[in-house]
């Protein structure tokens, strides 16, 4: 018989990319609690999923329940929020998709002075196993049926960790690659503004990343 599967919290999983990964992992039989700073929009974020193993709570309340965490915040609000759950996400595998955005530049490569989103979420966040992901994925197509046409660079300073999350990345219908340290993040976030461009410039849905010259199958 297999073992059950973690329970995952997704905090901002109100939002659009935390709602789409919160979806792709429920259909894929992981129970999970969306987080929010409004307890009652969490709630109805977790009802959309229809599935009895969902549920809503406060940011607090997800990140405590949660044996897996997933920050999916606007970069406005990264730093606030993780100071807030850094007690409650000791030992913990988190998985920061933040993508340091400054509006109206979107398109322009704007790193903090940590160099990555995820490398200042390890520095508030020092007793978590953190690992940095989904930086280039369309948040509209994790609500879509069938698998996704894009590679999820994962990085991470353990390689368990790492592993485990190219585990959920499949269940979710995505290739998940091992991209190395966490240190490397800051290609993957700089990247996104880079992507941004291009679907600016050749009006395109939500371009994505492939890497060439491995086989599809893993």
């Amino acid at each position: 018989m297999a073992p059950p599967k973690p329970t995952i919290a997704v905090i901002g999983g109100s939002g659009p990319l935390g709602s789409g990964l919160a979806l792709r992992l429920s259909r894929a039989g992981y129970p999970i609690i969306i987080g929010s700073r409004e307890r009652e929009r969490a709630i109805s974020a977790a009802a959309a999923l229809q599935s009895e193993a969902a549920r809503g709570e406060s940011n607090a309340a997800a990140a405590e329940a949660g044996e897996i965490v997933i920050i999916t915040v606007p970069w406005a609000s990264h730093a606030g929020i993780l100071d807030e759950l850094s007690a409650l996400l000791q030992g913990k595998l988190v998985i920061d998709t933040t993508v340091p955005l400054v509006p109206p530049h979107v398109a322009r490569v704007a790193l903090p002075p940590e160099h990555s989103a995820a490398l200042a979420a390890q520095r508030r966040l020092p007793s978590a196993r953190l690992v940095a992901a989904f930086h280039h994925v369309a948040a509209h197509k994790l609500n879509k049926e069938g698998p996704i046409d894009c590679d999820v660079l994962v990085f991470g300073d353990g390689v368990k960790d790492r592993e485990l999350v190219i585990g959920l990345i499949a269940a979710m219908g995505m290739r998940g690659l091992h991209a190395g340290p966490l240190a490397n993040s800051v290609a993957g976030e700089a990247l996104t503004s880079v992507l941004i461009g291009i679907n600016r410039t050749y009006k395109v849905d939500g371009a994505g990343i492939r890497i060439t010259g491995i086989a599809q199958q893993l």
